[in-house]
């Protein structure tokens, strides 16, 4: 692969977000600007943005990846992506707009009445964002190593650079203006790649796999059922206590924007993961030699080089590239807003000179992670982040929304226990082997990890009743009840 692609692919996707983020900073006056976009972001804007957020490394690089090495069993992951936001459509998205909250910790307080509550939400919003990061920077530091031969620390420091100027520098307002340009950017990169290999690979003269290869394209790694239950619930109830992702329906203008918003994004998911799907097939019929190598990560980045070369191939390589690179960019991006605003109204008072500080903490500790630590396969990893936030913020919002007996005392319990047992099988899983006792449980932990958050939060809530706050039927009807109409140009 020709290094000088990726160089001007890699600048020309910085110069643009920078621009883009320069536009947004014009229209950034507020504090309201900066933490939710002032609540006036459209659907289909909005909608874009949230696919540019949330289509991170794991689904950029990482599907294509897992369907090589797993064949049909690795469909799964697009499926839960996908399938989350209909969970989050059903019982979150408009409530949670309702509740006028400006992150996750604001509402478990409003919710909860308890500081308490609030300090042991923002911990995990912190936790979970920063361990979300980790996997972005390892999939910038992946790309950089094998398309430009620079060493793989240029990649993650290069991301954290440039989304730490751009939220610094503009907020919410600006981060939505930038994310939405690069939903379409990697819809886009991956899109045209593989509309133009399947082609290639069709037309007369096209390469030809090996039998073996062709013979076990769709082959499945023969996962168990359980391990398949497990993912999903993870991917499911995951996806309802992502930071990044809830803090975009704070700026919706009302609950039925906020839904509407999720509608558009579940057609832009599924569109987009057609074509991951695609270039692993292609993948695991071309090039299945990176399987044993241990770098199925990289097969978008490499099958242009392989299945046409010369220019086109160059210039298809050096769209993938830009793409890669936009969606370390844009979820990183969504996830430093949400961490931001979560430490600056904690810690900082709140103010935009405080947000920008905070954006800088966001950013800087998990780089410090993501380079003294070595990469793992990016979906498999950020499968377990939401394993995690399934046990933990996941129970308390479901339930803080739909159940009206839910406690301070009961929702911290719940969000104890559950990130006590997911963050100890996370660390204990990788120390096992298949076929040791506890493996598939400790692997995949969510199927029992969640259902414990659940009843350790509605057994100790239930015990500690007289807890319940003095205004909790009136924030429960705030949540419940439709807005009215709003005269045009006046935001709620």
């Amino acid at each position: 692969m020709n290094a000088t692609a990726g160089f001007a692919a890699l600048a020309a996707v910085a110069a643009a977000t920078a621009l883009i983020g320069f536009y947004g900073l014009r229209i950034s006056r507020t504090t309201s600007d900066f933490y939710v976009a002032s609540r006036t972001v459209k659907p289909w804007l909005n909608a874009s943005a949230i696919g540019g957020e949330y289509l991170s490394a794991a689904s950029f690089l990482g599907i294509a990846g897992l369907v090589m090495v797993s064949g049909l069993d690795a469909l799964w992951f697009p499926i839960g992506y996908t399938a989350g936001y209909l969970m989050l459509l059903l019982f979150v998205a408009a409530p949670l707009r309702r509740s006028g909250a400006y992150t996750i910790p604001d509402f478990a307080q409003a919710r909860l009445d308890s500081t308490a509550a609030r300090s042991v939400t923002s911990v995990l919003v912190v936790v979970v964002g920063w361990f979300y990061i980790v996997p972005q920077l390892h999939g910038a530091a992946l790309t950089i190593r094998t398309t430009t031969g620079l060493p793989a620390w240029v990649g993650s420091v290069a991301v954290v650079a440039v989304v730490v100027l751009t939220v610094a520098t503009g907020g919410m307002r600006s981060i939505t203006f930038v994310q939405a340009f690069q939903y379409w950017l990697k819809l886009t990169a991956l899109g045209v790649p593989a509309i133009f290999l399947v082609l290639q690979v069709s037309g007369p003269g096209a390469p030809v796999p090996s039998a073996e290869a062709a013979a076990m394209v769709w082959g499945g790694s023969g996962g168990s059922p359980y391990r398949t239950l497990s993912l999903l619930a993870a991917l499911l109830f995951g996806t309802l206590g992502l930071p990044h992702v809830l803090v975009r329906f704070y700026t919706n203008p009302d609950g039925s924007a906020a839904r509407r918003t999720t509608l558009i994004v579940l057609g832009l998911l599924g569109l987009f993961y057609i074509f991951p799907t695609i270039l692993g097939v292609l993948g695991r019929l071309f090039l299945p030699e990176l399987v044993a190598a241990g770098g199925a990560d990289a097969v978008v980045l490499l099958l242009p080089g392989r299945l046409v070369g010369g220019t086109a191939g160059e210039l298809l390589s050096a769209l993938v590239i830009a793409g890669a690179f936009a969606a370390f960019l844009s979820t990183t991006s969504g996830l430093v807003v949400s961490l931001a605003g979560v430490i600056s109204q904690d810690l900082l008072g709140g103010s935009v000179r405080g947000f920008r500080w905070a954006a800088v903490l966001s950013a800087v500790v998990p780089l410090a992670v993501a380079l003294g630590t070595q990469s793992l396969g990016l979906a498999g990893s950020v499968g377990l982040v939401f394993a995690f936030t399934a046990s933990t913020v996941c129970p308390m919002l479901v339930l803080g929304i739909w159940w009206r007996g839910l406690t301070d005392a009961g929702a911290i319990a719940g969000m104890v226990a559950g990130g006590t047992l997911c963050g100890g099988a996370i660390l204990l899983g990788p120390r096992l082997h298949a076929g040791d006792p506890g493996y598939e449980l400790l692997s995949q932990p969510a199927a029992w990890t969640v259902p414990v958050a659940f009843a350790v939060m509605v057994l100790v809530s239930r015990a500690t009743a007289h807890r319940q706050g003095a205004g909790t039927a009136r924030f429960m009807t705030r949540l419940h009840v439709p807005e009215r109409p709003l005269s045009p140009g006046k935001p709620r």
